[in-house]
């Protein structure tokens, strides 16, 4: 038998005695006597050719070969487990409440549209979207899942990072006529720069990178805001600069009501992520909205 067609059986035996250390732990676990789960990694140490694991009456530990391939193992056994669980979610109908928590910008002119099209898959699902660029606390607040953006900063909670993107500077074609367009970062200090509240207070350090030059601009401005979507509106009113997620004025690049400045630059990355709480097992609703979201977002 060919080491690639390895009977499934013999695989988990060996994964589930690494994870539990005993033999006959893991063989109860698949339904299997002691001398059965024996037999089965017997087998499998054979059409290797190679030892995974010393055994003695009280203890199982893997041999440096087992170690090795354990690794291999279990990540083959997770990704078919993912897969079966991605066919039971396809073929499962959706149907529930799922609470939705995002930044005002990306909700609004994004997320939105995305919810729309996942409750014409999903029409038993009611979907209700939050938006606020205050953190939502996931546990207080009755919230399946949550988009966010930078670093998670609380264990207790799993990302799934669904895309990087840098920042952009950005104005109204208006703007740009009536005071010009920056050339360097340097250039803000002239310019009135719209800032958006970052833990309650205003954002006004902005970076940018062009080859080995890092620069840090402290801007100024006569608008500030706690919601995203304000600044986003005051940029294209023609009131000041922004700076701003890509994704979240990615349809007024492309519509013009927005320019993208200083191009040569590069500004700070930030990662949208994901977020639910730290659960084994996701909801079949959650589970099914992260796939989805990760190839809109994607752009799929």
């Amino acid at each position: 038998m060919a080491l690639t067609n390895l009977p499934l059986t013999e695989l988990e035996i060996f994964v589930r005695a690494a994870d539990s250390g005993s033999l006959s732990e893991a063989g109860r676990m698949l339904g299997l006597a002691p001398a059965a789960a024996s037999a089965a990694l017997k087998r499998l140490e054979t059409r290797l050719a190679a030892r995974l694991m010393v055994r003695s009456t009280r203890s199982l530990r893997l041999t440096p070969e087992g170690e090795r391939y354990y690794a291999y193992c279990r990540q083959a056994l997770d990704a078919l487990a993912e897969g079966a669980r991605a066919v039971q979610v396809q073929r499962e109908e959706l149907s529930g409440a799922l609470h939705v928590a995002a930044p005002s910008d990306i909700g609004r002119n994004a997320l939105r549209r995305w919810l729309d099209e996942f409750q014409l898959l999903h029409p038993r699902l009611t979907v209700s979207l939050l938006l606020s660029d205050d953190v939502a606390d996931i546990f207080r607040e009755p919230i399946d899942v949550a988009l966010r953006y930078g670093e998670l900063k609380n264990s207790s909670l799993v990302a799934r990072r669904l895309l990087d993107q840098h920042a952009v500077l950005c104005a109204s074609p208006a703007y740009v006529a009536e005071h010009g367009a920056p050339q360097r970062p340097e250039d803000l200090a002239r310019h009135n720069c719209l800032c958006f509240h970052l833990d309650g207070l205003p954002h006004r350090l902005w970076r940018f990178a062009r080859g080995e030059e890092s620069l840090e601009i402290t801007v100024s401005g006569d608008r500030n805001a706690n919601d995203g979507e304000v600044v986003r509106l005051w940029a294209i009113q023609g009131l000041g600069l922004a700076y701003k997620s890509r994704i979240d004025i990615a349809d007024d690049l492309a519509s013009g009501r927005l320019l993208a400045l200083l191009g040569d630059w590069q500004t700070v990355s930030v990662p949208l992520n994901l977020v639910y709480p730290h659960r084994r097992h996701l909801s079949p609703n959650v589970r099914a909205l992260s796939e989805f979201l990760e190839v809109r977002i994607r752009g799929g």
